[in-house]
């Protein structure tokens, strides 16, 4: 770990505290015009296969984590979304999504980011993206999953990366998950390198949405 190991303070609503931090970031990066163009039924499921194959960039870099001992309970295997990612995309036509959708380069940027924070084995750092990441994936996971099977005509075969079927249901995972972050009682120091890095994911992702509109 970093020199932000993890030690007993006075509880904190991190969860809270980050929620509201992020909160404009969050709604500047879900309101992106390919995101609000693909939601609205205005692209087409190439276009969806096209984001998905920048996610697994994104997402093999996370998951490339090594689990070491004192690590969060938070990080659980069972969220990884990489198998989903590949088994949609060979669903949707892309057998080779190295070949025929290398990473842009803001997804390589976010990617290497993502790879310098698990070579340093930051676990605050990482914290941040682990909670922006499938968080946001299971909060809004399903509905994306509709509007794509909707406006698209996607079949469930093209939609496993919304669903974590390797989960109990996901509003009680959630609660426990921000009851997690709370019970690993950061430091102040520490809360305010996760809220700011939390912010520079969403400011990542932004990017990243902002090169597949254009």
């Amino acid at each position: 770990m970093t020199s932000d190991t993890l030690t007993e303070t006075a509880p904190l609503d991190v969860a809270a505290l980050i929620r509201t931090a992020s909160a404009e970031d969050h709604k500047a990066a879900e309101t992106r015009g390919f995101v609000t163009r693909l939601m609205a039924g205005e692209l087409d499921l190439d276009a969806y296969a096209r984001y998905l194959a920048q996610l697994a960039w994104i997402y093999e870099a996370l998951e490339s984590w090594e689990h070491r001992a004192g690590d969060p309970e938070l990080f659980q295997p069972e969220l990884d979304r990489m198998p989903a990612i590949e088994s949609d995309l060979l669903a949707l036509g892309v057998p080779d999504r190295r070949t025929t959708h290398p990473a842009l380069p803001a997804t390589a940027a976010y990617a290497a980011h993502l790879r310098d924070i698990v070579g340093r084995h930051d676990v605050v750092e990482y914290l941040a993206h682990h909670y922006t990441r499938y968080l946001g994936d299971l909060s809004g996971g399903q509905a994306i999953a509709a509007l794509i099977a909707r406006h698209y005509g996607a079949t469930p075969d093209q939609l496993a990366f919304g669903r974590f079927d390797r989960l109990e249901a996901p509003v009680p995972f959630k609660r426990r998950y921000r009851e997690g972050i709370n019970e690993l009682r950061l430091p102040a120091a520490s809360v305010d390198r996760l809220i700011a890095e939390v912010r520079r994911s969403f400011a990542l992702n932004s990017a990243v949405f902002d090169a597949l509109d254009a």
